[in-house]
């Protein structure tokens, strides 16, 4: 398209259009009308409410954060500083087998799931109303939410430390129907974590029934990904064929040093899995994870930052090492001490790291936990991680397909549909960024510093982020399945 004389809400001038599809870059102008993309070419005879210049920066489409726990952030930091600054557009919530729905009022909620800050409003007895509460009160984020079976088990279970019982497998999956006729995307299951442990695979299965008619999804934090990694992979890839449908493998990793290089075993056994069933996968560009503050599992072996602490929020920030030798107790008893609370566990190897990202169909999800003054640096510097540190400075991969892992792949593999692609028709979800500067400047001392080198963010047509500021907009909308998209 030439000389378009059109009008826009919004023209984007003079960038580099990376488009969300491997495609290599183009000049080219893009105009914003209606909260849709109307035209990507030169639109220099055009004229438009807003203009932005995009002259040697890069225009792509806002990120999708795969993996979040951002369930009640949403509503209550409904501005998400921590995702937009750093360009995404998307969250994927409901991750690991929590959501922030249903939930009974009053109700105790066992760790991972209070991780979740409690909403101020009330707790959400049914997804819908969950879902409706976000409409009524929109994020600056796009929002696409799962049901948790650890939310479900801790709903419908007095004991958690047990498989479930015929009736109270059939109580879990109406409400799965509930959250599928609401529009969830998908189901998603933490076996790693405690109220899911004894859960069977059977029990799975049935919970997910609804899942098949909708080819919903299936997204797991698995049993294992240390020392039986292969069992939980065979395991996850299982329940997908049960069910028939799509399969995500959460943050794929290999955790505990005895453990360091098997994704030369792991990723040609996802490959070679692909080849017969849907499955996806995606990871977070570091080499810590962040969980609750847990003493089993080999967690306490490496080195521990903890993030927040109920008992003893004074100890943010600090050594697990170092607390434990100020008290006089062994790391053990520390960490029982600290807990509730959340930690940063250094278990992984940056071989294997840089493996799985550079893995073509890795998508990126950040994992963050948006609770504390010292969080995963991850929640603030994903996306710019992978964009300035891996893609330009190390060279893992084009920034073509940095962007793809990021936008477009992730559109596809969760049927977020007419978005991660910048193409005439799709939201208006656009991020402008300087290929050259854009860079994670969150670490693991100072966590919450925004990102370098991301000029503006645009939801659905609003500029969310400018000049390194939030501009107000909460522009957001919720995204329902495909087939639910009318509803």
């Amino acid at each position: 398209m030439s000389n378009d004389s059109s009008h826009f809400d919004l023209l984007i001038r003079g960038g580099t259009v990376i488009d969300g599809t491997k495609a290599p870059r183009f000049e080219a102008d893009v105009g914003i009308t209606d909260g849709r993309i109307a035209a990507i070419g030169d639109l220099s005879g055009s004229t438009a409410g807003q203009t932005l210049d995009a002259a040697g920066r890069i225009v792509a489409p806002g990120f999708i954060d795969s993996h979040t726990h951002d369930d009640q952030a949403v509503l209550s930091q409904s501005q998400m500083p921590f995702k937009i600054s750093q360009g995404v557009t998307t969250v994927v919530a409901g991750n690991c087998g929590i959501s922030a729905a249903p939930l009974r009022p009053g109700m105790d909620l066992p760790m991972p799931l209070s991780l979740l800050e409690s909403p101020a409003e009330g707790r959400f007895t049914t997804f819908a109303a969950y879902l409706d509460a976000l409409r009524a009160t929109p994020s600056s984020v796009n929002v696409a939410a799962m049901v948790g079976h650890s939310t479900l088990r801790a709903v419908t279970m007095s004991d958690l430390d047990r498989p479930a019982s015929e009736a109270e497998i059939a109580a879990m999956q109406s409400l799965v129907e509930e959250a599928m006729q609401a529009g969830a995307i998908g189901l998603s299951t933490g076996t790693f974590y405690p109220p899911a442990v004894k859960a069977t695979t059977e029990e799975i299965i049935e919970v997910a029934r609804p899942l098949t008619a909708r080819k919903a999804l299936y997204v797991t934090h698995m049993r294992d990904e240390g020392d039986r990694v292969m069992e939980a992979l065979e395991e996850t890839f299982h329940i997908g064929r049960a069910l028939d449908v799509p399969v995500v493998v959460s943050h794929h990793k290999v955790q505990n040093a005895q453990n360091h290089g098997r994704t030369r075993v792991t990723l040609p056994f996802i490959k070679e899995s692909m080849q017969h069933q849907c499955i996806s996968l995606d990871c977070y560009p570091y080499t810590a994870g962040s969980t609750m503050i847990r003493t089993d599992r080999g967690m306490i072996d490496g080195r521990v930052l903890i993030a927040s602490s109920v008992p003893h929020p004074e100890c943010a920030g600090r050594d697990l090492q170092d607390i434990a030798a100020e008290w006089g107790v062994s790391r053990e008893e520390a960490a029982i001490r600290l807990q509730p609370g959340s930690a940063i566990y250094f278990m992984m190897d940056e071989d294997d790291v840089q493996r799985v990202l550079a893995f073509d169909e890795t998508m990126i999800g950040s994992d963050g936990i948006p609770v504390g003054d010292k969080p995963h640096p991850r929640l603030w510097g994903t996306f710019p991680r992978v964009l300035g540190h891996y893609a330009r400075d190390i060279g893992l991969f084009p920034l073509e397909t940095a962007v793809w892992k990021m936008t477009g792949l992730t559109a596809r593999n969760f049927g977020l549909h007419e978005r991660g692609t910048l193409k005439p028709g799709h939201h208006a979800d656009v991020v402008i960024f300087d290929a050259a500067t854009v860079r994670d400047a969150a670490n693991y001392e100072t966590p919450t510093r925004p990102a370098e080198g991301i000029d503006a963010v645009i939801v659905n047509g609003a500029i969310t982020w400018q000049h390194g500021r939030h501009s107000g907009a909460g522009n957001g909308q919720v995204i329902l399945r495909k087939d639910k998209e009318v509803a």
